[in-house]
């Protein structure tokens, strides 16, 4: 059995030189190397920028995204969307566990987990595609997948739900992040409060910044901002599209007293909202991009363009115990779980 680097570099077809993430074809075959884990998929949650995209080209036709997904997959050897550059992540079961790895790490033949890097760098055979749920971002699939050595995963929780935990951990990067960024007193516009990254990101931005602070949900939509009231971690739910800039800046300023944000933190699955963030942001306050839609060149650009002087974070969907973080809000808030397995079970 041969040994492959920690990295994955090993699988890379074309071009040569570059990590699995940035290359257009890994090898996908599902022989291990030694320092590799084999699973059994059943299901792929695909990041929401690249579902929106997909079902776009698609029209809305389950037969049409389960062949983009397929041709995908085929062509690239990963499900790595060659327009929005974004991937997703899978659940499924360890089959095979690599000599090298064993005694290594926590895992054994037969557990369930989650793996925790992109889909956009991690070998994928798909056998079958069983069903696609169109509104959850996922697809239920018979395959299978190799994580790397250096891979990151969890273990699926007895207590929730596996369709459940599929949906927050392909985001548990997010709520992690604001709790680092959001301080007590803070003002924060989450732009796509009403998706599931954002609720969850409302969520910790009202416990971090406490009864002093203030949180701002921006949606276009009437149902999410209705929805986000509702729960009652938005002081304002700005029903605004934000990628119109100028109406975004308006509103926030309108409700902070033209203050803006110390914090903008964007959840959105659409291009064109990095000016909106930026106007949204007061000077020096900071915006964390999650978006996976996000062009961090116009995002720069944008910022020096029109005088702001704002921290902008690239949207790492990896923080230390963020799996285990993000999976304990479920079991703090009853209200937020019971939306979770309403939308996702």
């Amino acid at each position: 059995m041969k040994h492959g680097s920690p990295y994955g570099t090993h699988r890379v077809l074309e071009p040569l030189g570059v990590l699995p993430q940035g290359a257009w074809k890994i090898d996908n075959s599902m022989e291990i190397y030694d320092n590799e884990i084999l699973i059994d998929v059943s299901a792929l949650n695909i990041d929401s920028a690249s579902f929106t995209q997909i079902k776009s080209e698609a029209h809305g036709d389950e037969a049409k995204v389960a062949d983009i997904v397929r041709g995908i997959v085929a062509q690239r050897g990963k499900q790595h969307n060659p327009v929005t550059g974004s991937g997703g992540m899978l659940i499924g079961t360890v089959a095979q566990i690599g000599p090298a790895l064993v005694g290594k790490c926590d895992l054994k033949v037969g557990d369930k987990i989650a793996t925790l890097v992109s889909l956009s760098l991690t070998p994928l055979r798909i056998d079958a595609i069983k069903k696609i749920h169109l509104q959850q971002d996922q697809i239920e699939i018979n395959g299978q997948a190799i994580l790397f050595e250096t891979g990151l995963y969890a273990k699926l929780p007895d207590d929730i739900d596996e369709k459940l935990a599929l949906a927050i951990l392909d985001v548990a990067g997010a709520p992690a992040q604001t709790a680092r960024l959001v301080q007590p007193g803070d003002t924060v516009v989450v732009i796509g409060g009403g998706g599931k990254s954002g609720t969850l990101c409302m969520y910790e931005a009202k416990k971090r910044a406490g009864a002093e602070g203030c949180v701002i949900g921006v949606s276009p939509f009437e149902k999410d901002c209705r929805r986000m009231k509702d729960l009652g971690w938005a002081d304002h739910a700005l029903q605004v599209d934000a990628t119109n800039a100028l109406a975004l800046m308006e509103a926030v300023a309108e409700v902070t007293d033209g203050k803006m944000a110390d914090v903008v933190i964007n959840c959105v699955n659409i291009p064109n909202t990095e000016m909106g963030s930026i106007l949204a942001t007061r000077q020096q306050g900071k915006i964390y991009f999650f978006s996976m839609a996000t062009s961090f060149t116009a995002a720069a650009l944008g910022a020096e363009g029109v005088g702001k002087d704002v921290e902008m974070i690239v949207g790492n969907g990896y923080a230390t115990g963020h799996a285990e973080f993000a999976l304990g809000l479920l079991r703090e808030s009853a209200s937020l779980r019971k939306l979770f397995e309403q939308l996702y079970v």
